[in-house]
Order: C-alpha cells, then structure tokens, then sequence
C-alpha cells in the first residue's frame, strides 16, 4: 500500500485518502539477502509509474482467476514527518482528536511508520490468526534479515528462519518428547526366546485346526536355523521366504532370524518377473519354499531349501543358536516396495529398529489387546511386522489366514485387526467383524469419520487406531486411538516412541505451527537405506540436524502435514506421484514405466482417479507408436500382468492423440479424461440372458461404474478387486441371488458366477489380495 507520488486533477479539492494498492511478487528462488532486497527495491521503484493502476486490472494482468485473492497480507509504509511546522499546528487549532482506528479487509496488516529517528510497526490480524504469534514471526523475521545484512557474506534469503526460539524450542523437542527405554542390544527373536522363557505352554500359532506353543515354535525354529547356518547362513545374510501363509511360514521367519539372516519376503502372488528381479537385487543365500511355490524360482539360480521337507533338519538341535557377532544393527528383514524408475526397491531394516517398534507396540498395546491377533496381511508389507510379532514377543497368539475371505468360514476368536480403511468399510458394508474384536487398528489410507462413526455403531469395539508411516521408518511412525466418548480424531496424531517429526519447507528449514510443510521422520525406527541404492538412499535418508544424538539421521518422506493447535499432525497428501489404492503403496511411476515396454505404447502416464466417491482406480493414459493400430485394453493388461502385482494393475486403458501439456510443457493431469467404457478390459460383447444374469449385470455395472456388462466379462479385468468382490457378494445377497465369494475368484466371468447362483463350489481362493480382513458370519 502506497500513497501516490501525485494525487490527479482536483486532488487539491479533496480530503484524501489518496493511497492505492500496488501487489508485488516476490521470489526468493535461490538469491541472497542483499540481492534480495536490491532486486525487491527496484520492482517496487518500477510498479510506482503505475501508481494509478486499480487492482482490478492488477488481478487481469497477474493471471490469478478472478474468484481467488491477489493477496492476503498488506504492507502499509506511512513516512511521519520529524517536526510540525507552526502553520500545520495553526491548522488544528480548535480540533479535538477524539478516537482513531484503522481497519482494513485482510487477514494481515503489517503497518510501518517512519518516524525518521525510528520506526513504529503495527500488526492487525483477524482473530483465528493469533496476532501474538504472526508478530513475533515478523519480528524474527526482521531481526533476522538485519543480521544478515550486517554480516560479510551473501546469506540465502530463504533460508531465514522466522520462528522464535520459543517455538523452535517446541517444534524440535516439545512435540518430540517421545523418549522411552527400550533394548537397545536386542533382536527381534531375542525378545521371543525371552518370551518362550516366561510362557512356554502358551498357545503362539493357530492355522486352521492346527495349534504351536511357544515351546514347540521355538524348537521348530531353532532346528531349521542350525541347518540355514550350515548352509551359509550369517549375520547380514539376505534369505527369501516364499511359502504358502501358514504356521510353517511363522517357523521360517523365526528360524531366519536365528540364523542371523535379514528375511526377504517373496509374495506367491507376485508375477514370476517380479519375483526374479527381487532375487537378482537381493542375491539372497537362500531361499525357503514348498511344493507349491519351487516352480516360482524356476531358471533362477539360488539354494532352495523346502519347508515341506521337514527331515532334512530334523535331528538338529533345538536349542536357540548362538550366533557369533549378531547383534542388533544387522538386517532383521529386507522389504521391497514400489520404485518411481520402474522397479521396486528394498529397505533395509536393522533388529534394533523393529525392536523399538515393538517396545513402543507393547506398552501401546497391552498384553490383552495383542492376545488374540489376526495375522493376515501379505509379508511383503509391513504391517505384517506387527501382526506377527507384537503378540508373540508379549505372550499372545496369532491367527494366520490365507486372506479375509478365509474367515467367513467357521468361528475366528480374534481380539485385534490390523487393517486398511477400504477393508473395514467392506467388512461393515457386510457385518463382518466378530463380536470378539475390541480393537481395530487402521493404516495405509486417510481415514474418515463416516467410517470411524460407521464402526462404533455397528460393532462392539471399543478402540479404533488410525497409524501413520512409511516403511522406511519401521511400520508405524505416529498414532492416534479413538473411543467411543471421543469419537473421530481427523489427524494422524503423535509420534511413537522415540520417534521425531519434522515439519520443513524446500529449503528444510521448520515450518510455523499450522504452515504446511514436508514431514520428515527422524529416531530409533530410521531404516538404515536401500540396498544397492546409494543414490537414493542419499536423497531420502538425511543427517537430522535437529538431532543432539551423533550420527542422527531422517528419513524424507514427501507426505505433507501440518501441526494443529494441539500439537497432533494433520495429513494433507503427497507432493508428489506416489499414491496408496487399498493400503498398497504405488508409485505410479513404476507403471508408467512397465507400461511404456509395451511395443504399441509411445508414451504412456497412470494417475489414480476418484470418479466416483470412495472409490480410487487407477488410470491409464497412453499414445500409440502407430496411431493406425488400435490396441486393446486387454492387451496392455496381459503385459502388465507378466511386470506388476494385482494391485497395481490400471482399471482402465485409454488411448489419446497427445497427452495434454500445460503453457509450460508439463503433463496437464487435470485435462485427462474420464475413462469411458471402451477403456476397460471388456470382451467382446454379448447380452446377458436370463433374469439372474440380466440382474448380477446391472449389480456389476453399477459396482464397477461401467456402462455394460457382457456374459463374458470378467468381474478383475472390468476393475474389480477383493473388497469389491465381497461388496458384490452382499449385494447379490440383498438381490436374492445367493452365491460363495469364492466362486467369483476362480471362475470371474458374468456367466460363470450367474450358473453358480444357489450353489456352493470349492474354489481356492488366490493369496494375500487384500492386507488384512475380518469375516464371521458366512454370506
């Protein structure tokens, strides 16, 4: 805000206020202090040949959209003249001045008057503001940038801090006042022979009808680990587990451990590309199958040792091996997730991380809560760390099952889920939680209060868990628990034990309470990199400068938050293209990557869409190398099918002329279409016939908002997958159309599932679809 270097004809005749707004822009990029303020001067000298510009035609020129603000904070210069002359004095003579008050329509006015000797500065802010705290950043801000100038070097412009050392203080070590005692020489399988010390008889392992004490699982594991070491087997040694989920699957975990080896999970659903390139990545020393999964090791050459065969290790001891030099910063387990560059990378983590989590799980969660645990989640993520081995280092027991769909089945006494929100909305949608739950943790996407308000009707659950963090953090990084008194918390709360959170802007400098910023992690649970991946582990695995513990370090996770009032974090998304479908962490790049090796695809982009509420598929956009070839959605999903798992396969496929750029050159994400119905996977079309199939396909259009469905259609390739599957079994409940859920696995296709109304066929069902479920009632 300026007042005019010359107020215009009659100005002379009128009492003012002859001032005009005059919006700046300013960029900081990568400029010092002084060139900073050199440059800020002369764009501010140059807008004055304008004095008389109105903002109306301010806000045309800017390119800001009519509806939104050119600004929200206002800087008024006002020059005060040292001394009043007589005349001027003359003038007020007989004049009273009873009251002043300024006042404008901004949520911030910064106002400074020059008074030649000095200035006096005046800040009005609206209430929700706290004008105490913005003075404060102003000040500091001040303070700071005149420190700068007074300084002999070029000090960068952004990277002025503007909090206060109050809140810095706060920020810091307040709000990161996580500490707690934990065994810090510990392994993982150490805290379980301790355990099986304590409660030998307790039941650790159900499987069906098949029950493991504590003293039995041991003895199993300690006699596979003798034979891995004499195969090799040491500290830091990678060993690959692909087995069949069972009891079987708990012994090799443990017995890997024992070893001294880091396990590598190798999901059975994986495509066998996937699973080839996981084990060229990890070279492990071996790896351990059955029967039913050797064949995925086929033309690979690795030592496989096969669960099913029992005797080969039989007679060894079944005392806990005594590993020389095993200790807690080696490899307790190498976990691959998806990579932007097309492949997926692996994280490394140490004993001493996991053994942190679990300490902070086990005073989290008391011994009651993790009696009765559900162990369904995949190997391959990282909520199964949890599942497994909370209860069984704090005497509980698992219950491992296939997926969820296995729990519709017979009666499940289970305490405790472990899950992702889209799955406990499909098990609610079915009522699907037994009555024995009395705690639900979720993870792995943004939980709503529909959901949360949802669960405490309809169940008896007394604790809801929404869990927030990265793999490269060790599982879980922050927690909130909801009851029944108070409800939906919409924040992803508090960090864990001895866990440190930091909110930071591009140049990682703290960002103020309420600011959004970059959330990076710092403490115990901090993964020690990649493998094989020093360049990226040197971008995302940073020195924490906040840290007073040497040799401290955060893990970047470009997820962004910002603080609330009352010190809890607010989640508001990525800043960049990873995103979460079901709990599964994607990164779309990866995709875009498998999908561009397709002969028929030039250039090709995935973006995950919400057409419809609640429901996010992916999308895939792609130009053809011959844009006089037509290729078919099924085509581009075969070939993703040979690369990627299940979930990360697009729903849709659709061809454009050009992929849509913005001014500047960049893919323009908004501008792509919504798919139409030539874009998915469909085959070639032929009318239902019957009343049940003219029924289940207009239950099928409606579920996959698709416009038609043929009888040869198949439910996954239309965008179906497993939460919809049981959704779609509850609906054709509600229809009169009873049907078993596994049908629709092994036989997916209109036609198939309709000729099965009434009956029940003994389908397997494909593993690890889903995290984690819950089923007690059969549909």
């Amino acid at each position: 805000m300026l007042g005019r270097l010359q107020g215009g004809a009659g100005s002379d005749r009128a009492l003012g206020m002859f001032i005009n707004t005059l919006p700046l822009r300013v960029t900081l990029g990568e400029q010092g202090v002084r060139s900073g303020l050199k440059a800020t001067h002369a764009r501010l000298s140059g807008l004055l040949a304008h004095e008389h510009a109105s903002l109306v035609l301010a806000q045309r020129c800017s390119g800001v959209p009519a509806s939104t603000p050119l600004f929200s904070a206002l800087l008024n210069y006002r020059h005060v003249a040292a001394e009043v002359n007589q005349q001027t004095f003359d003038a007020w003579q007989g004049i009273d001045n009873l009251h002043g008050e300024e006042r404008t329509n901004y949520p911030l006015t910064l106002s400074v008057n020059d008074e030649s000797v000095g200035f006096s500065l005046t800040v009005q802010a609206i209430a929700c503001i706290d004008a105490q705290r913005v003075c404060a950043y102003v000040q500091t801000a001040l303070e700071n940038l005149v420190s700068a100038l007074e300084q002999s070097g070029e000090v960068p412009l952004a990277g002025l801090s503007v909090l206060p050392a109050a809140e810095h203080e706060h920020l810091v070590h307040g709000l990161n006042a996580t500490e707690l005692d934990y065994p810090h020489e510990q392994t993982i399988h150490g805290l379980f022979e301790a355990q099986v010390q304590r409660t030998p008889q307790a039941l650790a392992v159900i499987h069906g009808e098949q029950r493991i004490t504590y003293r039995e699982l041991n003895e199993q594991a300690n006699r596979l680990a003798n034979a891995l070491r004499k195969q090799g087997v040491q500290p830091d040694s990678r060993v690959g587990i692909c087995v069949e989920r069972g009891a079987q699957m708990v012994v090799g975990l443990l017995a890997i451990l024992k070893a001294g080896g880091g396990y590598v999970p190798l999901d059975p659903a994986y495509p066998a590309e996937r699973i080839s390139y996981i084990l060229q990545d990890s070279a492990p020393a071996a790896v351990l199958v059955q029967a039913a999964t050797r064949h995925l090791l086929a033309g690979v050459s690795v030592q496989a040792i096969d669960l099913d065969d029992q005797s080969a290790w039989q007679d060894e001891p079944v005392q806990n091996p005594d590993v020389e030099g095993l200790s807690s910063a080696h490899l307790a387990y190498l976990i691959y997730t998806s990579g932007s560059t097309g492949l997926p990378k692996g994280v490394m983590i140490e004993h001493r991380n996991t053994v942190n989590f679990l300490t902070w799980a086990h005073h989290a969660f008391n011994g009651s809560a993790l009696e009765r645990t559900l162990f369904s989640t995949s190997l391959n993520f990282d909520l199964a760390v949890y599942e497994c081995f909370a209860p069984l280092t704090s005497g509980g027991s698992i219950n491992v099952v296939k997926n969820v769909l296995e729990l519709q089945h017979g009666e499940h006494d289970i305490g405790l889920v472990n899950t992702v929100p889209s799955a406990l909305k499909a098990l609610l949608e079915i009522d699907g939680l037994p009555e024995s739950v009395h705690t639900v943790n979720v993870a792995g996407e943004a939980l709503k209060r529909s959901l949360v308000e949802n669960l405490f009707e309809k169940t008896g659950v007394q604790r809801l868990c929404n869990l927030y963090g990265p793999s490269e953090t060790t599982t879980y990084s922050s927690w909130v628990a909801m009851d029944r008194e108070d409800g939906f918390a919409a924040h992803i709360g508090r960090p864990v034990g001895n866990t440190r959170f930091y909110l930071l802007d591009e140049q990682q400098q703290l960002v103020p309470r309420g600011v959004p910023g970059e959330i990076y992690i710092g403490g115990a649970g901090v993964a020690r990199g990649y493998l094989n991946r020093d360049d990226l582990t040197a971008e995302r695995f940073l020195t924490d400068p906040f840290s007073l513990t040497p040799g401290a370090r955060m893990y970047r996770t470009g997820d962004l938050g910002r603080y609330l009032p009352d010190g809890n974090i607010e989640y508001l998304g990525r800043n960049d293209d990873q995103v979460k479908i079901r709990g599964f962490r994607i990164e779309l790049g990866e995709i875009d990557a498998c999908l561009a090796k397709h002969p028929a695809v030039h250039e090709a982009v995935v973006m995950a869409r919400e057409d419809v509420p609640g429901e996010i598929r992916l999308v895939a956009y792609f130009t053809p190398t011959d844009p006089a070839v037509i290729t078919d959605s099924g085509s581009l999903r075969t070939h993703l099918q040979g690369l990627l798992p299940d979930y990360m396969l697009p729903a849709a496929y659709m061809p454009l002329d050009a992929l849509p750029l913005t001014p500047n050159g960049k893919l323009d994400r908004n501008a792509l279409p919504v798919p139409d119905s030539s874009a998915f996977a469909s085959r070639a079309y032929e009318a239902p016939v019957g009343e049940v199939e003219i029924k289940l396909a207009a239950l099928w259009a409606e579920l996959l908002n698709v416009e038609k469905v043929g009888r040869h259609d198949h439910f996954f390739e239309l965008g179906g997958h497993s939460l919809l599957a049981v959704t779609l079994i509850e609906r054709m409940r509600q229809a009169d159309l009873e049907a078993d859920v596994r049908v629709l696995f092994g036989h997916p296709t209109l036609l198939q599932v309709a000729a099965s109304v009434g009956q029940v066929k003994r389908v397997e069902v494909p593993q690890t679809k889903i995290p984690m479920l819950n089923r007690k009632r059969r549909i």
